[in-house]
């Protein structure tokens, strides 16, 4: 009988060129964020003829905005654990499935109440997708290039959210807001077809559930045919692999405990200083004086320069000391931040300051799913991603709602931004609180071995 050739299948994936089929599940998982930015964006486009058609007040639409987002969280919370349980591919499937079939349903929607409704279990799927798409990938990714890959699939979701914006100009005047949910419902069922005909398991995930060798080397042969002559044996060799039944014990075990609660802060606080921004700042800026048509302006410039961030911050990540990067990240949001509050006297200068703190603070909190992923083992990865995105939901969900009680207090344009520093500076403190804890262990290693 001849001897079992054993191969680690992430080495193997190290040591091979990022193949075509790897481009091409980098591909699909592209999508399905984009198309994922897209559904997430959708209430915000069709809004102002909600108001119009429905004859109802702008502030009525405000628990149908925050429905999602909460149904977001609830998604990433259960989908998590659920893929580590029966895998990254069909938990992905089904949330394009979910979260395009309650779209579609959505343009059928009479009243808020419904809509509301809809839009929650619509978050269900939205909060499932993109946890599972950042697992699926940095599975199919060799470590060297991780960061960078896992962050320029990410790039879809404000792509995709753009995108909505554009498409829903040209659709709603000539077919209705309805047109845009159905784009948003169609679009997604369509791309789950190609995912069931084409995606991938995770090769980690089917050695770890001990899936038939020949089932694993079929997906191998297509990154590095040369390496896998049969008979075959496939192992996984990683810290942490088999050591919990359970994906919520995994990421709650001694071991990761530390980092989880760390990574789920930063998150949190990316989040409440994101939606915060994005909510509050056309308001913010009409206080200094400056025009509708400025406010706007120079708002839509925070997310713009988001790709930007995200690509040189994921290319930085695979060459340095990851913790440090997106920590200088969050910093030199806080910086930028800060800075918002004492250039309001010029709007170029505000412009170009609201820029930048938006190419740190995209860059930074994209890049998080890459570190989370980075992390954990394989049987609490999909976990420990989807519940850093899930907690740090409601982080977003308490940045949109405070921003009003800021303006409430009548703060001063600088004090407002100062206190909106802080957050990012809670953000960057974490990511070294966890990195320190991290290089705890070796150090007195080290220190042992001297003694």
């Amino acid at each position: 009988m001849p001897q079992e050739n054993t191969i680690d299948v992430q080495a193997l994936i190290n040591n091979s060129r990022f193949s075509t089929y790897q481009w091409l599940i980098l591909g699909m998982c592209f999508l399905t964020v984009a198309l994922d930015g897209f559904d997430t964006a959708i209430v915000g486009y069709i809004a102002a003829s909600l108001v119009q058609e429905w004859g109802i007040e702008k502030t009525s639409l405000g628990p149908v905005m925050s429905a999602a987002l909460v149904g977001l969280a609830v998604g990433a919370l259960t989908a998590g654990p659920l893929a580590d349980r029966i895998g990254r591919r069909k938990v992905l499937i089904l949330s394009l499935l979910v979260f395009g079939g309650f779209s579609l349903l959505t343009a059928f929607a009479t009243n808020l109440s419904m809509l509301t409704l809809l839009r929650f279990l619509t978050g269900l799927g939205l909060g499932a997708a993109m946890p599972n798409a950042a697992t699926l990938m940095s599975e199919y990714a060799p470590e060297r290039r991780r960061a960078l890959l896992v962050n320029l699939m990410f790039c879809g979701f404000p792509l995709g959210s753009s995108l909505g914006g554009f498409v829903s100009a040209w659709l709603i005047p000539h077919f209705g807001w309805q047109s845009v949910l159905i784009l948003g419902g169609v679009a997604p069922l369509l791309l789950a077809l190609v995912l069931i005909a084409a995606l991938p398991e995770s090769v980690r995930f089917m050695v770890l559930h001990r899936y038939p060798a020949e089932r694993i080397a079929a997906v191998l042969r297509r990154i590095s045919p040369q390496q896998l002559v049969a008979p075959l044996r496939f192992t996984l060799n990683e810290q942490g692999a088999k050591t919990e039944k359970s994906a919520l014990r995994v990421i709650f075990s001694p071991h990761y405990l530390r980092g989880t609660l760390m990574l789920c802060l930063t998150y949190f606080m990316g989040l409440m200083i994101f939606y915060l921004l994005t909510s509050w700042l056309p308001l913010l800026i009409r206080e200094t004086g400056a025009s509708l048509r400025q406010a706007s302006l120079i708002t839509a410039l925070f997310p713009l320069g988001g790709g930007i961030g995200v690509l040189v911050i994921g290319w930085l990540m695979d060459r340095m000391n990851p913790h440090k990067v997106v920590a200088v990240g969050y910093l030199l949001t806080a910086l930028f931040v800060f800075a918002i509050g004492f250039v309001n006297t010029n709007p170029v200068l505000m412009g170009g300051v609201v820029f930048i703190a938006g190419v740190c603070m995209n860059g930074a909190q994209s890049s998080m799913p890459a570190l989370a992923a980075g992390y954990y083992p394989t049987n609490g990865r999909a976990t420990g991603v989807a519940w850093m995105l899930g907690i740090g939901r409601f982080g977003g969900i308490l940045g949109a709602m405070s921003g009003g009680l800021l303006m409430q207090l009548q703060l001063s344009f600088s004090v407002i931004f100062t206190l909106l520093a802080i957050p990012a500076l809670v953000a960057a403190l974490a990511l070294m609180i966890k990195h320190f804890s991290l290089s705890k262990p070796a150090l007195l290693g080290s220190l042992n071995k001297a003694q």
